[in-house]
């Protein structure tokens, strides 16, 4: 058992942790979830012992081994499987004893142990490990220093997986994976024997690879069972439980502190005013704590256009002469498309968004633009390019001086960023505030095509929300690039597989893309032939548009049942208390009468709520 005990951490005079405490299971995955500067990577370092803390301890089995991701990419000479190998460093030890002991009995007693350690298998665990974060035969035997940064740093996971410590502290470990490489990270997570305290955003590997959620907020610790989606709904009950009992208490607390200011001045009341002076003193108060701000993210309306917006007929693009990334494109978007792009990194996602947004001009081929296409790119390597030393108002300033300020303060609100937040100087910005900064600056011309590469990787789960909602309401055309399944499945509503040069539908959902990656020998393709723009209907650049009130009208109906119900629920609760009738008649018949009420208008909603949901779903067929 991993034991956090009375943990407290300040920095810079901020007190990041509060005494926090929690017991962890051993054998178990456990999420450790919280906002961003909650404190989540200071908890992860104290437990590596990187960080000393100003009350409190942390402690686990002596025998534990403690492993999380090196911060720093290999890039050395040394191959990928050579390094991933080299993490275990009992058998690194034991094969460099084994080449140099001359005594035979020591001998012996060597290979009994890389026998007992399974060591002999282990190139080809280290391969499979290397395999599913997406490398090849081929690259497994190049040096690492050939290899960007995102990639070595998927060396950097494969080594600490393939170590396999009894406690495994991973920290944001999808942010340089895409969608195959997370798929089987979930898998291999979901069959790991160690105790395993991961640190992330994304909500699906948080809800089918865990056991237990740790909630940091406000310093304290508190320990849900279950995935992401059951800690959101008992936190919401145990909140809705707080409120209420607050609600009781404070009343009680003015009941008391009215018989005291009535009767403390009677001395035939004096003594009882007195007691009730003690209780109001005993008396604990519940805090309810408040819901924390989540900043806004609102796309701006798209200027108008006509459809097609892009049409391809037999392009190749690439970087180099005569060696396209991606040949014979033969394909049309329209302005009400919302499409996602699958496919490992390095199959070309990345370069037909920069052909899409008009970064990357066709080496052959014909690509026409509609007259009115005014694309938005989002590229996560942007945040690098950033200007620290400006702050967002001068950045949108810089890129479109002519804009009056009001109008890019305006613009930076939408994206979450306060009068003081939008002249702090960048540098300044946290992750999350740089990609909404950079969302801001892809919006800021209003466009009708946008073109999202990996969007998600440093905003949190609230933000992601945000985000979600906000590509829904966009009545442009959207082309996506996720690992965020969530993401991916509210927003698309279609799925283009980019594989062997070639960008396709695929046939099938993200589920039947899942099985796919995962089943044996996958190379099968489920790509739906394309060699000429498929004649498909005219885009409705108005339908989204359309159909926006009728949806909104929808949901609000499911809301009011969900309301309902749970009112429903919590009148039966109150009538199911032992001797209610007998105790209290007058409060069993209006509790009665009550739910009599709320199960007429239950029904009277769903009527509803069907009702609206059949109108939607008419009207987008």
């Amino acid at each position: 058992m991993l034991c956090i005990d009375n943990v407290t951490v300040r920095i810079a005079g901020r007190e990041i942790l509060a005494g926090a405490s929690a017991n962890l299971p051993a054998g178990r995955r456990i999420g450790l979830v919280g906002r961003n500067g909650a404190g989540k990577s200071t908890l992860l370092k104290v437990i590596l012992g990187e960080l000393a803390t100003d009350g409190g301890d942390v402690s686990w089995p002596r025998d534990w081994k403690i492993g999380a991701v090196a911060q720093e990419a290999p890039g050395s000479d040394v191959s990928l499987l050579d390094t991933v190998l080299a993490a275990d460093r009992e058998r690194a030890a034991l094969m460099a004893a084994a080449e140099s002991e001359t005594d035979g009995h020591a001998i012996g007693d060597i290979h009994a142990r890389l026998d007992a350690i399974n060591a002999y298998a282990a190139p080809a665990r280290a391969a499979s490990i290397l395999s599913g974060l997406g490398f090849s035969a081929e690259e497994q035997a190049r040096p690492c220093a050939e290899f960007s940064g995102g990639w070595r740093m998927r060396v950097a996971l494969a080594a600490i997986l393939f170590a396999a410590p009894d406690l495994l502290l991973l920290d944001e470990p999808t942010n340089y994976l895409d969608l195959e490489g997370l798929l089987w990270l979930e898998d291999f997570l979901r069959r790991y024997r160690g105790t395993v305290l991961i640190v992330s955003h994304d909500r699906d590997l948080l809800n089918t690879a865990v056991d237990f959620i740790l909630h940091l907020e406000r310093g304290k610790l508190a320990v849900y069972t279950g995935g992401y989606d059951t800690f959101v709904e008992t936190r919401a009950a145990q909140r809705a439980n707080q409120a209420a009992f607050a609600k009781k208490q404070e009343a009680a607390r003015k009941h008391m502190q009215a018989f005291v200011d009535r009767f403390r001045a009677k001395a035939s009341k004096a003594r009882q005013a007195q007691s009730r002076l003690k209780m109001l003193a005993r008396m604990e108060t519940v805090a309810v704590p408040v819901d924390e701000h989540v900043a806004p993210i609102r796309l701006p309306e798209p200027l108008p256009a006509s459809p097609p917006l892009v049409t391809m007929d037999r392009v190749s693009v690439g970087y180099e002469s005569g060696r396209p990334v991606l040949a014979h494109l033969s394909l049309r978007f329209d302005p009400d498309d919302r499409i996602a792009l699958l496919g490992k990194n390095g199959n070309g996602k990345s370069t037909f968004a920069k052909l899409l947004a008009g970064k990357l001009t066709p080496m052959s081929g014909e690509l026409t633009r509609a007259r009115k296409l005014v694309p938005g790119y989002f590229a996560q390597h942007q945040l690098e390019e950033l200007d620290g030393s400006l702050t967002p108002l001068e950045t949108l300033a810089e890129l479109r001086p002519k804009l009056p300020v009001q109008a890019l303060r305006t613009q930076l609100g939408g994206f979450g960023f306060s009068a003081t937040k939008a002249t702090t100087k960048v540098a300044s910005l946290s992750g999350g505030e740089r990609a909404r900064l950079m969302l801001a600056l892809a919006t800021l011309d209003k466009p009708n095509l946008l073109i999202l590469d990996e969007p998600t990787n440093h905003l949190d789960i609230d933000a992601r929300n945000e985000l979600l909602t906000a590509l829904n309401d966009f009545a442009g055309a959207v082309i996506l690039v996720s690992h965020d399944r969530r993401l991916l499945e509210a927003t698309a509503d279609q799925l283009m597989l980019v594989a062997d040069g070639r960008v396709a539908p695929f046939d099938g959902d993200l589920d039947d893309y899942r099985r796919f990656l995962l089943s044996p020998g996958n190379t099968a393709t489920r790509i739906v032939e394309t060699e000429t723009p498929a004649p498909r209907r005219e885009g409705d650049s108005n339908k989204r548009r359309r159909l926006k009130p009728l949806k909104q009208r929808a949901d609000a109906a499911a809301r009011e049942v969900g309301t309902l119900g749970d009112r429903l629920k919590e009148l039966d609760a109150q009538l199911a208390a032992p001797n209610l009738f007998a105790r209290d008649p007058a409060q069993a018949a209006a509790l009665a009468k009550a739910r009599a009420e709320a199960a007429r208008a239950l029904t009277a909603a769903e009527a509803c709520w069907l009702q609206a949901q059949d109108e939607y779903e008419n009207a987008a067929e």
